[in-house]
């Protein structure tokens, strides 16, 4: 499972705003193109004998061969040929493909980058069309919706937890019962396993982990109703509590600790708890598998429990001649069977609620991460957002001895241009 975290940051003070994604020039049929206005979803799909091309961006061989054998057995039944494509850029290749007029027909997208394509036309708004769009958890329908148009459907996702070494919590004298439930809790207990060379808590230093503290304590993180919230009272509470603990000792970021994201920080044992999402697991069977640990629900802070989720959709081409076979994939993709079947080829959790029963049971020890879901928070999916989102990675690095108001009135300043205030 890919280690999801945030593209490369942008230097502190050096952003600039541009209000829509690069992408916007790369129109599905060509660079004039008129934006989809959001009725597409309810349109005659297209259909033909056409074979249908799959792009997609794999996280290895496990997840490669679980995806053809998939479609080879669709096509098999339905009688029609497709093909799987494993990018080695997929955002590249997947842009290049809608310059040149030929996109596939269907390909792993991110939120971050919907909004853009959304924007020039690019997309087939299919997602009512689902016969199965019911079953998926509402917070990834709402990741994947663009104003009021569901537009595809939700591939499989990921939570962040909190991942606990067993050995150096008994060695510290904790129980399960010490789980920290609250943030006092989580200071606590990560005071005492900060010792011997080992911190408390680790986790990288970027909002795709110290959001989680965010969602905790406002609730709604940096966009709420399509309107920037990032500079609120609550945001600075929690940006100061994170604080607090790097200053104390008992926290820290993970390349602080030597190591390039929280999963190594905690295989290295440089970290005795970490937050980290699902994908852990495969790393640390691959890597550190002696390691016993315990995977707990991130503690509450003043507005509850919060977290993060990661996720991609299955993309649908506006040009596509071939929509109606291509829906029909997708709906056999994201079965429960299906999903269930990828979910133990390469780990991810699947993205509809009637498969959550048989995968808790199947995971018993990672079910923490599937209760995320009734809580979870999403990254803004706005057009020119995840340009905010680089500029405050950077500018969370110096947190150690920066401002938390500062920062994120900043953040507030450079939101506002995209989605308002």
């Amino acid at each position: 499972m890919t280690r999801h975290t945030m593209r490369a940051a942008l230097g502190a003070g050096a952003l600039l705003i541009t209000g829509a994604l690069a992408l916007s020039g790369c129109g599905g049929s060509g660079f004039n193109k008129p934006a989809d206005t959001g009725t597409s979803g309810a349109s005659a799909l297209t259909s033909s004998n056409d074979p249908l091309t799959l792009l997609i961006g794999s996280s290895g061989e496990a997840e490669t061969t679980a995806v053809e054998n998939a479609v080879a057995a669709w096509s098999k039944d339905s009688g029609v040929k497709a093909t799987v494509q494993v990018a080695n850029d997929l955002n590249q290749q997947l842009a290049q493909g809608f310059a040149a007029g030929s996109p596939p027909d269907l390909f792993y997208l991110s939120p971050d980058f919907i909004a853009g394509y959304v924007k020039n036309g690019s997309l087939k708004a299919y997602g009512d069309l689902l016969k199965n769009k019911d079953d998926f958890y509402p917070s990834l329908v709402k990741n994947f919706t663009v104003n009021g148009d569901f537009y595809c459907a939700p591939k499989d996702f990921s939570t962040l937890a909190l991942i606990i070494n067993n050995d150096l919590w008994s060695k510290a004298g904790l129980t399960a019962a010490d789980i920290p439930k609250t943030w006092d809790d989580l200071t606590t207990v990560s005071k005492k396993l900060t010792a011997n060379g080992v911190v408390g808590l680790a986790f990288g230093g970027e909002y795709a982990r110290i959001g989680t503290f965010m969602a905790q304590a406002s609730g709604g993180g940096l966009v709420v109703d399509g309107k920037a919230v990032a500079n609120s009272q609550q945001n600075v509470d929690a940006l100061n509590y994170v604080k607090e603990g790097l200053n104390a000792g008992n926290f820290a970021y993970a390349k602080d600790v030597g190591a390039g994201w929280g999963g190594e920080a905690f295989g290295k044992q440089s970290a005795a708890m970490v937050i980290e999402g699902n994908w852990i697991g495969g790393a640390m069977t691959a890597d550190y598998p002696n390691i016993k640990y315990t995977v707990a629900e991130l503690p509450a802070g003043a507005a509850g429990q919060g977290t993060l989720q990661f996720t991609n959709c299955w993309g649908m081409a506006a040009d596509s001649p071939n929509q109606k076979a291509a829906l029909n994939l997708v709906e056999y993709l994201t079965s429960k069977d299906q999903q269930l079947a990828f979910s133990k080829a390469f780990g991810p959790m699947p993205s509809i609620q009637s498969a959550a029963e048989q995968w808790s049971s199947e995971n018993p020890d990672l079910t923490a991460f599937l209760k995320g879901a009734d809580y979870a928070q999403y990254l803004p999916n706005e057009a020119g957002a995840n340009e905010v989102i680089a500029d405050f990675n950077a500018q969370l690095e110096g947190l150690k001895t920066g401002d938390p108001k500062a920062i994120l009135d900043s953040v507030q300043t450079n939101l506002e241009a995209v989605v308002g205030g």
